[in-house]
């Protein structure tokens, strides 16, 4: 198993100890290497990339406020001198915090955390059932989970809308909400339940759909941070 990753640090000497060590390494693929954040956000939207290693120390805004920032994050190994702020690199769910000068036996360690996490992850989205089947006009409909962007309640019913069409179903939320996979969706309000994979933006009060604002309950702002930040396909 391989994963693409990203180096991002202004230090030059120290990312390129860095590349030599991921350059040697069987279960790593150096996508890109950059001494910028705004090249390496450009980077992350663009290509497909399951691990960074970002210097904690950049310029303008340091390591941590950049990936607070970033919408969609894979999983990340943050890289310092300073090993005082280990303990917030946790708090970004960090794979692993790296002291500067590296060691080959430490980047060892700290990627078979990554590698752990990408095959518990992977495993987890393959096992996921692909469909669920609501009644709807008195006939069972097939509907694909990677299809629906939300659910919203709808009195003693509930509207399933998809990317084509919306489905009346008589259920509530609670009911619904068992029968789908909790790591692609999130009850983020007591009338919303959404598609993770589907949201365009969030702040601290709603999120963003394609065009449709829909409400976020103030106690499942962290939650859904948290959700977003964990390591994606």
């Amino acid at each position: 198993m391989t994963l693409n990753c990203l180096i991002v640090d202004d230090n030059s000497l120290h990312r390129f100890a860095l590349l030599t060590l991921i350059d040697n390494h069987p279960n790593l693929n150096l996508i890109d290497h950059t001494n910028s954040l705004s090249v390496a956000k450009n980077a992350l939207s663009r290509q497909n990339i399951d691990l960074v290693f970002l210097s904690v120390e950049m310029p303008v805004i340091n390591g941590f406020e950049f990936w607070s920032e970033l919408d969609q994050k894979p999983q990340v190994i943050f890289i310092s001198s300073n090993k005082d702020a280990a303990s917030k690199a946790f708090d970004y769910n960090a794979v692993d915090y790296l002291i500067k000068p590296l060691s080959e036996k430490r980047l060892d360690q700290a990627v078979d955390k990554a590698l752990q996490a990408y095959i518990v992850l992977h495993q987890t989205v393959k096992n996921l059932p692909q469909y669920i089947y609501v009644k709807s006009n008195a006939k069972k409909r097939k509907v694909y989970l990677d299809e629906i962007k939300w659910v919203e309640a709808l009195g003693d019913y509930v509207k399933v809308i998809t990317n084509s069409t919306s489905y009346v179903v008589l259920s509530t939320m609670k009911s619904i909400e068992e029968r789908l996979p909790s790591s692609q969706f999130m009850r983020i309000h007591k009338s919303y339940i959404t598609n993770l994979r589907m949201i365009d933006r969030y702040d601290g009060s709603s999120v963003e759909i394609e065009k449709t604002t829909l409400p976020l309950s103030r106690n499942k702002r962290n939650e859904l941070e948290h959700a977003l930040s964990a390591p994606h396909n």
